[in-house]
């Protein structure tokens, strides 16, 4: 099919008079425009398939051609029917899907910041302006980017503009599960409950699927950390029941991994595992290299809690996991967890210089005073220094640990950061200090 010298985009066709054009008005325009740079009338178009009245009418957008009827017309103009219907040519489409398969490839590699701009430069382009689902796509994407990225306030805005347009129903999902997922990291909790829920839980209740019980996971996650206990699991069973029904991978490792931090955090430990290694192991051969480095961490730290005396055995896997979470689009709050819990690992080893280069890492991996992991990484380095009998050092970072907790919302894992840091203020001999943490861990709870 050939393509023509020069084919006018959408914002030409615009300039040409239009101040409000509707899709059949754009699509006739450049019926028009084809048309004309071919040299044919309307008479010679329409011959011997058409009338020329039809072909006017389409023209001033006063008829919306069938997908037949557009067909026909644009083997007759000689030019594709991508261009007749977004105004974009079959070259022009071909090198945007390219594009957007390269971005997304760079963030299943873990290549973030190469992502997040990849996704953001395609954006700019105008010929996706009028291909609704594929600018979607990339807006998702660079959405999932940002998150990757720790630029969570972006992630959120660019999610937040995403839901209020007409999305297929698949992809509303996702953006809910992805938005609740990262109100939830930035300790926004009702914001989370209140999109899970939302989606889960409206007039009408969908019937369970893949991508609901992924949902549903994401909004049990968020019940746990906002300290809704009694109502986690209740979910929990809700979802495994559903699971079982489904019989899906995604549903199995979702619902299983998620009643396995459920059973971890109302202190049913080794039940706690037994979930996770059924979810780990399913995860393991039909999950995306992310996920699996991710859950295989969380495994590890409650592996940890669980069986102090695998130390040695946990330190190791998570050594290990630092170059695996490098290869895979872990975000940069996941690599600081990472590098956090192998901090903790080092320390109880005795390895103290390792444990101190794995906190600061983890730390500054993090938003400054924006995030539980600084205050939990600070107060490691605190504990670090007091090991070593610096306790000047130890007592600046117990006391610096304030400041990444103040600005942020009440939640369970605040209280617990809050009530570390008071036992260790304690240890270290400010009362006053250990006191005033005390009551905001006790404030992070309602009490």
């Amino acid at each position: 099919m050939g393509v023509l010298p020069r084919l006018c985009s959408c914002s030409d066709l615009s300039s040409q008079g239009a101040t409000a054009v509707t899709t059949s008005d754009l699509v006739g325009l450049r019926i028009k425009t084809v048309r004309r740079q071919r040299g044919l009338s309307q008479a010679q178009l329409a011959h011997p398939e058409l009338s020329d009245s039809y072909v006017s009418l389409i023209e001033s957008g006063k008829r919306t051609p069938t997908p037949a009827v557009l067909e026909l017309l644009a083997q007759k103009l000689d030019c594709s029917l991508s261009y007749l219907i977004n105004g974009v040519t079959a070259e022009q489409m071909e090198d945007i899907e390219l594009a957007l398969g390269y971005a997304r490839l760079a963030l299943e590699n873990g290549e973030v910041v190469e992502a997040r701009n990849r996704f953001a430069e395609l954006l700019v382009n105008n010929n996706l302006t009028g291909l609704t689902a594929l600018r979607q796509e990339t807006e998702f994407g660079l959405a999932l980017a940002n998150e990757a990225c720790g630029d969570l306030a972006e992630a959120t805005s660019i999610l937040l503009r995403l839901r209020e347009e007409e999305l297929p129903p698949d992809r509303r999902i996702e953006v809910a599960m992805v938005l609740c997922r990262v109100y939830r990291e930035s300790e926004r909790l009702t914001e989370a409950v209140e999109v899970g829920e939302r989606m889960l839980m409206g007039n009408a209740r969908l019937p369970w699927t893949d991508a609901l019980v992924e949902l549903a996971a994401t909004l049990l996650a968020a019940y746990m950390e906002r300290g809704d206990l009694l109502r986690a699991r209740q979910f929990a069973a809700e979802l495994l029941n559903a699971a079982d029904a489904l019989g899906t991978p995604r549903s199995i490792v979702a619902a299983n991994w998620n009643a396995s931090n459920v059973a971890y955090t109302t202190g049913h430990v080794e039940e706690s595992l037994a979930f996770a290694e059924r979810a780990l192991a399913v995860q393991l051969e039909n999950g995306q290299p992310r996920n699996i480095a991710r859950m295989r961490l969380a495994y590890l730290r409650k592996r940890l809690k669980a069986r102090p005396a695998e130390i040695e055995s946990v330190r190791d896997a998570l050594r290990a996991a630092v170059a695996e979470f490098e290869q895979t689009s872990t975000s940069t709050i996941d690599r600081g967890h990472l590098n956090v819990d192998l901090a903790l690992t080092e320390f109880l080893s005795g390895d103290y210089d390792k444990a101190a280069e794995h906190a600061r890492l983890g730390r500054d991996l993090v938003p400054e005073f924006g995030h539980v992991l600084g205050a939990e990484a600070n107060l490691l380095l605190g504990r670090i220094h007091g090991a070593v009998g610096r306790s000047e050092e130890a007592a600046e970072y117990v006391a610096s640990v304030r400041d990444w907790l103040a600005p942020l919302p009440d939640s369970r894992r605040s209280a617990s950061t809050w009530y570390a840091t008071a036992e260790t203020m304690e240890q270290l001999g400010d009362t006053e200090g250990a006191v005033e943490s005390y009551r905001r861990a006790l404030a992070c709870v309602g009490l």
